[in-house]
């Protein structure tokens, strides 16, 4: 079963929005995560996907799915601290915190 998290700005972040469509392709491709096609709005790294909201540029927050948790919590920490964004499980409501 594939668990999910909610990915948004610090609360301190100025602005209060995670990045553009383009500045997170490109931030994330350092982390070998990206979309399967420019227009795309699901991005795929190692053991992860993530959903961007449909039709906007400024993304305020995007949803994290486990898809192979053997290898994901990796990828998910190290976004986590390089992006300092937060990683919040939506089911328990809990931030988790990077390593």
């Amino acid at each position: 079963m594939s668990r999910q998290y909610v990915i948004a700005p610090r609360e301190s972040a100025s602005p209060q929005h995670l990045g553009t469509r383009s500045e997170l392709v490109s931030r994330l491709s350092t982390l070998n995560t990206g979309p399967e096609s420019t227009d795309g709005d699901m991005m795929f790294g190692p053991g992860i996907r993530l959903e961007m909201p449909p039709g906007q540029d400024t993304v305020n927050q995007m949803i994290l799915t486990i898809v192979e948790e053997e290898i994901a919590w990796l990828t998910v920490m190290r976004i986590a601290r390089l992006c300092e964004w937060r990683i919040i499980d939506m089911e328990s409501g809990e931030e988790l915190e990077p390593e």
